[in-house]
C-alpha cells in the first residue's frame, strides 16, 4: 500500500499546481491513496465547498485540515456532508464534521485520523488522550495527520503512537522537514510535509506583507502570491498490507 501525504495546499494557485502534478505522480509511484491537508486551499485562509471539490476532482482521496478548519462559514455544511473531509478530532463536541474515518478501498480499509496540537495553538482537548480514545479499534492500516506548531510536540506524538499507527506526519508550518524515517516499532514519520504553493513567498503569503506585520505589529491582510514558480511538498509511505507497518518513507518535492 503506497500512501501519499501532501503538505498544506495554499490557495487557488496551490490547487492548480497540485492538479498539474498529481496524476503523473500517482502513476509513476503506483500510489493507492492520496491524503492532502486542505485547510488553506481557499484564497484568504480556510476552505470552501469549491476548493474541496477541486481537490477531490484533482485526484485527492481524503482532505484533512487544522486550525483554519472553520475560518469560512460556508465550509460548515461541507464538513457535515462530505465524507472525504476531516477536521481535527480534538475539537470540542458539537463542532461540524468528524476527525476520523475509515476509507474503504475494497480489499482493505484505511483508518485516517486528523489531530491538532495545542502547543502555541488553540487550547483544544489534549491530542494524546484523544488519540487513545480513537485508536482502541482501528483497521490494520491507520494513518495520522498531526496539525501542530511545535516540532517537539510532533515528535513526541510520533513516538507515543509508534507501533500503534502505520504512519504519522506533521502539517501546519508549511516548511518541509528532512527527518522522514521509520520509527523503531514500525511507524512512518515526518515532522512536517511542507506546503503546496508558490516558492517565492512566506508560507504562500506576499513577503512584503509579512515583513510589514513583523516590523509594525499592526493588523495586515495576508494576500497570497498568485504567480510564479510553485512546488508540491509531500511524503510517500510504503505500508505493509498484512501488518500495517511502514517499510519506507520517501520525502518528495515537485517543482
Amino acid at each position: 500500500m503506497n500512501i501519499l501525504a501532501i503538505g498544506d495546499v495554499v490557495g487557488s494557485v496551490g490547487c492548480r499546481f497540485l492538479r498539474s502534478k498529481l496524476p503523473t505522480l500517482k502513476k509513476l509511484k503506483a500510489i493507492n491513496l492520496v491524503i492532502a491537508n486542505g485547510e488553506n486551499s481557499a484564497d484568504g485562509n480556510g476552505l470552501t465547498p469549491t476548493s474541496v471539490r477541486y481537490l477531490l476532482d484533482s485526484g485527492v482521496d481524503v482532505i484533512t485540515s487544522g486550525n483554519h478548519s472553520f475560518r469560512r462559514k460556508e465550509s460548515y455544511d461541507t464538513y457535515e456532508e462530505c465524507g472525504q473531509l476531516l477536521r481535527p478530532a480534538n475539537f470540542p463536541v458539537g463542532a461540524p464534521g468528524r476527525g476520523y474515518m475509515v476509507y474503504d478501498m475494497g480489499r482493505t480499509q484505511v483508518g485516517i485520523f486528523n489531530l491538532m496540537g495545542t502547543v502555541y495553538l488553540d487550547p483544544l482537548d489534549n491530542p494524546f488522550f484523544t488519540a487513545d480514545s480513537f485508536l482502541k479499534e482501528t483497521p490494520t492500516i491507520t494513518v495520522v495527520d498531526f496539525h501542530a506548531e511545535a516540532t517537539g510536540e510532533k515528535r513526541s506524538m510520533g513516538y507515543y503512537l509508534d507501533g500503534r499507527v502505520s504512519a504519522l506526519w506533521g502539517t501546519h508550518t508549511h516548511v518541509q522537514t528532512a527527518d522522514e524515517c521509520v520509527l523503531p516499532k514500525g511507524t512512518g514519520y515526518i515532522s512536517d510535509l511542507g506546503m503546496t504553493g508558490t516558492v517565492e513567498s512566506v508560507l504562500g503569503v506576499q513577503p512584503e506583507l509579512t515583513i510589514r506585520k513583523m516590523k509594525t505589529q499592526m493588523p495586515v491582510r495576508f494576500d497570497l502570491v498568485q504567480e510564479g514558480p510553485c512546488k508540491l511538498d509531500c511524503c510517500l509511505f510504503d505500508i505493509d498490507d498484512a501488518t500495517g507497518r511502514c517499510r519506507g518513507a520517501e520525502r518528495l518535492e515537485l517543482r
